[in-house]
Parts: C-alpha cells; structure tokens; sequence
C-alpha cells in the first residue's frame, strides 16, 4: 500500500503540466486516467505494476484533472499491449529494452 500524500506533494508531483496534457488529449475514460498516472514514472523511474503501487489521493487528485471518476483507474489493463504502448509513448523518455516491445 503506497503512503498518504499531503496537498503539497499532490500539488509538486502529480499536476499534470501542459505537455502531458497534450499526450492524454486523445484518450478516454480508463485509459484517460491510466495514461494520466503514468506520471508514476516521473517520481519512481519506472511504471507502476498497478493501481495499488498509486497512492489513493494521488489516483482522485489526478482524476478530478482529467476528468474521469478514480473508480475507472480499476479498468485500466496494467499489462498487455496497452500499457507497452503507452510506456513506450513521446515524452515518458523510455527507450526500447530487450524487455519492451517498443
């Protein structure tokens, strides 16, 4: 289970800036809010391996962003294509491993 953030440490870490907006534009609802806490990546230097590595308040603070209800953040697919695609997509700054099908 991932710790409880402070206002402050949902402010400096999770708002999505205005180029990470742009990459979720085209998205929607689950994936929308998935994409969106790809933003794990940032903090970590990896991707989550699922919602529960995502604190709580850093699931609803990033869904009131995008506009989608935290609950969706359950219908996300974690593995499979969908993730490698995402993982792999302009502006996260990953690059192929023998691992990674991107």
């Amino acid at each position: 289970m991932a710790r409880s953030l402070d206002l402050d440490e949902l402010v400096e870490h999770w708002t999505l800036l205005d180029d990470e907006r742009e990459l979720i534009s085209g998205k929607r609802g689950p994936t929308r809010l998935g994409f969106a806490l790809l933003k794990f990546y940032t903090r970590a230097g990896r991707f989550p391996r699922g919602p529960g590595e995502l604190p709580d308040e850093a699931v609803e603070f990033v869904a009131r962003q995008v506009g989608v209800d935290a609950a969706k953040v359950g219908f996300y697919e974690w593995t499979g294509r969908t993730i490698e695609y995402l993982c792999c997509a302009p502006g996260y700054g990953r690059s192929p491993t023998p691992s990674s099908s991107c």
